[in-house]
């Protein structure tokens, strides 16, 4: 499971650095490549090869002429990239998915148990700060945390 924040740097070339804990989770998965895609907030979504080809199995369950699956498909699976990290650990971000998250020069990676989110830093940050300054958003949040027994 991903868990945790971790700031990288991103290089003049749109690369940038998987954190070494999620390197070694993927390494212990047997996976080298990740798919990475747009969110539907302001960020990228990347996944362990073996779990997108899961979500795809499951999409492809769904009825193809309904028009939010077919959303899905258009804007979530159409923009996914396959790639594989470098020696070190690095991959390099498309330009159009850099651009649709802001990502300039640093990137947050965000651990989502299965999945990993890959933030502007400063998006995450107001994002943050926006949750945090809405009570009935926290109430809702404490409300799922006592659900879960937390």
């Amino acid at each position: 499971m991903f868990r945790g924040q971790y700031a990288h740097a991103i290089d003049d070339k749109g690369r940038t650095s998987v954190p070494s804990r999620f390197r070694d989770i993927l390494a212990a998965q047997g996976e080298s490549r990740i798919v990475l895609t747009a969110g539907v907030d302001p960020c990228l979504v990347a996944y362990p090869m073996k779990e997108w080809m899961a979500f795809e199995e499951r999409l492809s369950q769904l009825p193809r002429f309904d028009p939010s699956v077919a959303m899905i498909r258009r804007l979530y699976v159409s923009g996914a990239v396959e790639i594989e990290l470098d020696k070190v650990g690095r991959l390099l971000i498309p330009t159009t998915l850099r651009a649709t998250a802001g990502l300039e020069r640093e990137a947050l990676w965000a651990g989502m148990g299965k999945h990993l989110e890959l933030w502007s830093r400063e998006r995450f940050d107001q994002l943050r700060t926006q949750v945090l300054g809405d009570a009935v958003q926290m109430r809702e949040i404490a409300q799922r945390l006592g659900e879960l027994g937390l």
